[in-house]
């Protein structure tokens, strides 16, 4: 049994190789009833500003699971900064220590930072189906392992952290503005897992009260039409889906209907 959070389709690419049925976060987050039971389950998610999403620690939290064997895959794009370890330290916190925690390098999807199409060119050299595969192995073995963090990522997390304090949030509500692109066709409403985004006169409106900051409707918008409010991007003209996902899937994974 595997759960899954995805925003842009990386996470629910290594979901789809560890499980053939993986099972979405923001759907099971509607159920009154969140008890599981398997051999074996996990949790695949992408990492934000070095942490689990706390849709998902939030759905962890409040939900009951029994296996013989829970484990993590945090899929991220540059730094992981160390997450498995601090994220099995939350989990101890909550009495759910996981079995395994590892991560996985894919595309960078963090538009405020990377160019999209950049990243593309070097997508070959992360080798992400090699990784999912020695993952997939570890687990079949139960495998009991929490992945260490190198030197050099923990220093870079610690430096993010302090940087964070001096300068404040890397993000300011509002996050989006909505240029004269939108044809209205309400793409942005349906893959926000949080259900933040409405069509008012044909034009989404975005409730930020409890925007995950997963970036789904600005990814995923056809007509480039949502833009950063506040941050310059590098490349405003480029968007980010894996090219093994398909749009409909990232709908029916996080439209909150």
């Amino acid at each position: 049994m595997v759960f899954y959070f995805t925003a842009t389709g990386n996470s629910l690419y290594v979901a789809k190789q560890l499980d053939e049925a993986p099972l979405s976060i923001p759907q099971e987050m509607n159920k009154e009833n969140r008890r599981y039971k398997d051999d074996r389950i996990g949790i695949v998610c992408p990492l934000f500003e070095f942490e689990v999403p706390s849709l998902v620690k939030e759905f962890i939290a409040n939900s009951e699971f029994e296996a013989d064997y829970f484990y993590l895959v945090v899929t991220y794009g540059m730094h992981h900064g160390g997450v498995a370890q601090r994220t099995q330290a939350w989990l101890e916190s909550i009495g759910k220590p996981a079995d395994y925690i590892n991560t996985i390098i894919m595309h960078d999807n963090a538009l405020i930072v990377f160019d999209m199409d950049q990243q593309r060119t070097v997508e070959a050299e992360k080798r992400v189906d090699e990784h999912i595969a020695a993952i997939k192995g570890d687990i079949a073995a139960k495998k009991a392992m929490i992945q260490p963090a190198p030197a050099d990522e923990t220093d870079f997390y610690q430096h993010f952290i302090e940087w964070i304090r001096r300068t404040g949030p890397m993000y300011a509500f509002p996050l989006y503005r909505v240029t004269e692109g939108c044809v209205g066709c309400g793409t942005c409403t349906r893959v926000c897992p949080r259900g933040c985004v409405r069509l008012e006169n044909g034009r989404p409106i975005h409730d930020y009260t409890r925007c995950a900051n997963c970036m789904a409707c600005i990814q995923a918008c056809p007509t480039k039409a949502i833009q950063f409010a506040t941050v310059k991007e590098p490349n405003p003209n480029a968007r980010y889906r894996n090219p093994h996902i398909a749009l409909k899937e990232i709908i029916a994974a996080n439209w909150q209907r």
